[in-house]
């Protein structure tokens, strides 16, 4: 099965970018101000800028409705730039052909995906012909594409999309390696408190740029709890502080959080649980929904679901209050099952918390999203699109599923377990 969890990505969502005539300028101008800022030399930054300028290129004049969202990605080390691009057709029957140089349906020399392809560290594309297109590629500076290219590829990401006319989602997710209370560990509060105390060792500001927060202690702990469908599960050990590693098998911990309402105070409300997911010690959904309910007192509150995948046993626990849809999906056949969520609001009226059990199937996914994106989607529909990243499979759903009258997010995690 091999290791589970490569680092967690943390993506922030800076800009989307709507089809229009200035898009390819726009689009490169903005990817270069945001590589420069993250501290990629000039030379990186003029190839962000070139791939940005093709894929961009390649959406006015070829797709129908494109849109480009450019954002920013770091582990707890290193920080990279990436963007993702969809469009509502005509997509593409051959992607092996229009990958290939020289291939070109409007007289151009046909260099643009296969340009983009070589200069990014990540590039992924999936398309169904006569609906649509979804891309993605990554870009690190030399010494952390070297050092992500050993840890392996993220099992967990997603994107988020505010509602027409606003500028904050108000929908959030976040992941991290159970036993860890954030990826990186104690680490990243270490790094919070030294960065308040000595001045930043990068140009731009560690702290200003990761948004490490500071927490009262770094103390972990072990739970043993009793599941609806009769099972019990030791919680991960702490992480051993000379190798890193738990002391049981590896699992991955996923929150979504759809804010009530939309705009700003949303929006706080989604980061707002994201911060206490992240700082939790908890490591059973039921235990983290409880950290974000006290984290969301005295505001706007919101839809919250967490789930704690379990390769090794084969398992996802899952744990829900609101309006955020949850499935298991198994790639080998479609099929998809949904985790119900309880009625209420977190922060405000919470119900009594229970994490309920659903088997894991080989290289199954798990799916969460809030109501932006509609349930009637099927992944028998979308055929091939979870054999690709889980950023374009996700991808792939939003541009499927979403709607413009409300916020929309969802987050894949899918691996080879």
């Amino acid at each position: 099965m091999g290791s589970l969890i490569p680092p967690v990505l943390v993506a922030e969502d800076v800009v989307w970018l709507r089809d229009q005539e200035a898009l390819p300028t726009a689009a490169r101008v903005a990817a270069a101000s945001l590589a420069r800022r993250i501290g990629f030399d000039e030379p990186r930054c003029a190839e962000v800028a070139l791939a940005m300028s093709e894929a961009a290129t390649n959406l006015r004049k070829y797709a129908v409705d494109g849109a480009f969202l450019l954002r920013t990605v770091r582990t707890p080390s290193d920080a990279g730039l990436e963007f993702v691009t969809t469009d509502e057709g005509p997509g593409m029957a051959d992607v092996a052909y229009a990958l290939a140089d020289g291939t070109s349906t409007s007289g151009t020399l046909g260099i643009g995906l296969g340009a983009i392809s070589r200069l990014a560290d990540f590039f992924d594309l999936h398309s169904l012909p006569g609906r649509g297109t979804v891309l993605t590629a990554r870009f690190w500076t030399k010494e952390a594409a070297r050092r992500f290219a050993v840890q392996g590829s993220p099992v967990v990401e997603g994107l988020t999309r505010a509602i027409t006319g606003e500028d904050v989602c108000g929908d959030a997710w976040a992941a991290r390696r159970a036993g860890f209370p954030a990826e990186g560990g104690g680490d990243r509060r270490q790094a919070r408190t030294l960065s308040s105390a000595a001045p930043p060792e990068t140009p731009l500001g560690w702290a200003q740029l990761t948004g490490f927060r500071r927490t009262a202690d770094g103390s972990r702990h072990t739970d043993d709890r009793q599941y609806t469908d009769g099972s019990r599960h030791r919680a991960a050990a702490p992480p051993d502080p000379r190798t890193g590693s738990g002391g049981d098998e590896p699992a991955l911990l996923v929150l979504f959080c759809d804010g009530l309402g939309h705009g700003p105070l949303a929006g706080r409300a989604a980061q707002a649980a994201v911060a206490a997911f992240r700082d939790s010690d908890a490591q059973r959904p039921e235990a983290i929904l409880m950290d974000v309910h006290k984290a969301l007192r005295g505001g706007r509150g919101g839809a919250v679901a967490v789930v704690r995948i379990e390769p090794a046993e084969r398992s996802v626990y899952f744990c829900g209050v609101g309006n955020v849809s949850t499935f298991v999906v198994d790639p080998a056949t479609g099929t998809r099952r949904s985790l119900s969520s309880a009625p209420g609001i977190v922060g405000h009226h919470l119900p009594t918390l229970r994490s309920v059990r659903q088997e894991l199937p080989r290289d199954g996914a798990v799916i969460m999203h809030s109501d932006g994106l509609t349930e009637r989607w099927q992944a028998t529909a979308l055929p091939g699109f979870l054999e690709h990243s889980p950023l374009v499979a996700a991808a792939q759903l939003l541009r499927e599923a979403g709607v413009r009258r409300d916020d929309a997010g969802v987050v894949v995690a899918k691996g080879p377990w």
